[in-house]
């Protein structure tokens, strides 16, 4: 019996019970679809943080209180702090620092009220170090700073929710029952996975301190390097500054941390990683079980079919065909049910998924789908083999 005349038992197999080879086919579908869908998931959020982290440019460092410390004489991040790191003598390779606290608040117009997910209150300097642009209107002054003046720039998405159609420019708007005049609106820097750029409020930090977030710790002080190549200078400069600055002894726990676009990129990459292994570990339990399903299923289809098998090979047909024929059941099964996978994780991919617009990763394709044609190979084996070794009187005599 050759290759061609066991392929057409396999598929006459297979179609004299066509819900039960479509219910097999489910598992399979089920994790192949999963495995490519999730692990596209993990790298579309891999690439939003890349992204994200990139578009604060290549020369941003990031100085960030911690807790603990040289224990009671841990102090935390204030303006001062700040304001010391510019110094051109003492730091010559920071081009800039900008004090920052984060807090959110209910903004309020009319009837409308929306919970901004980030107010932030800082100094116009910290709008180059980030990169954020105006898009209408314009940026509060170094003397709104020091006036201590109630003026804020909106993220575009923050602007949309509050205003609606109306002119953000020039209008107010309550923060936390404070009124707050709108200088201007950001360009939009677009979503980042779950959080959005766009949805920021930014005032002076004067302005924020006194009426939002009172005067504990900085959130955070912003630093732009002189230039990409300068970072490291940059960070040793602070260190230097701060350490001094907060009594920090040699060999001793800082009460603050540094770290720059690169480390931080290099971080939350590694979480994602983690991240995404853990979905396809998810995923491969599903190809698992499915492969399980083509088993049981299997063996169901060997025992009802027992009579059938004793009959051809009462009439000479040799083990290796019953045995192809079970295998090659199996595995179309398999196939069949992993380029449905394929089609619906492609399909999936093409939305988005809690903020993040899954990348689909060719590789996981490949692997999804081989491993699928693997599994009906690997589980098919032991119904073929059982259906195989049946001999001719006991299967006929089978009731």
């Amino acid at each position: 019996m050759n290759f061609l005349e066991i392929l057409r038992f396999a598929i006459r197999g297979l179609t004299a019970n066509k819900l039960r080879s479509a219910l097999t086919t489910l598992g399979i579908t089920i994790g192949v679809a999963a495995v490519i869908l999730l692990v596209a998931v993990g790298n579309g959020a891999s690439a939003a943080i890349a992204a994200s982290i990139q578009g604060l440019g290549t020369n941003v460092v990031n100085v960030s209180p911690v807790r603990g410390g040289q224990g009671a004489t841990a102090r935390p991040l204030t303006v001062q702090d700040a304001h010391a790191l510019v110094d051109p003598v003492g730091a010559p390779d920071v081009k800039a620092a900008s004090p920052v606290v984060t807090t959110t608040a209910t903004a309020t117009r009319g009837q409308t009220s929306y919970d901004i997910s980030s107010v932030v209150g800082t100094e116009p300097a910290y709008f180059t170090t980030t990169n954020k642009e105006v898009a209408d209107g314009a940026l509060f002054t170094a003397e709104d700073v020091t006036a201590g003046r109630k003026v804020v720039v909106l993220g575009a998405t923050a602007a949309q929710s509050i205003f609606g159609t109306a002119e953000p420019v020039g209008g107010n708007v309550l923060l936390d029952g404070i009124q707050f005049t709108v200088a201007g609106v950001l360009k939009a820097q677009g979503s980042t996975g779950p959080q959005n750029a766009d949805d920021v409020a930014i005032a002076p930090i004067s302005a924020v301190q006194n009426s939002l977030a009172g005067y504990g710790s900085l959130s955070q002080i912003a630093v732009q390097a002189a230039g990409a190549d300068s970072v490291s200078l940059a960070q040793a400069e602070i260190t230097a500054i701060l350490d001094a600055r907060h009594g920090i002894r040699a060999g001793g726990t800082a009460d603050y941390q540094i770290q720059n676009s690169e480390q931080l990129l290099a971080t939350r990459t590694s979480a994602t990683e983690t991240f995404t292994v853990l979905l396809a570990a998810v995923a491969a339990i599903s190809l698992l079980v499915g492969g399980i399903g083509v088993t049981n299923i299997m063996l169901v289809t060997v025992t009802e079919r027992i009579r059938e098998i004793g009959i051809r090979k009462a009439v000479g047909a040799p083990r290796s065909a019953i045995l192809g024929q079970f295998l090659a059941e199996a595995t179309m099964l398999s196939l069949f049910g992993g380029l449905l996978g394929v089609a619906i994780g492609l399909i999936g991919s093409r939305f988005t998924i809690s903020g993040i617009q899954p990348v689909v990763v060719p590789s996981s394709i490949f692997l999804a789908f081989a491993v699928s044609a693997l599994i009906g190979l690997f589980f098919g084996v032991f119904p073929a083999n059982r259906a195989a070794k049946l001999r001719p009187i006991d299967a006929l005599r089978h009731e």
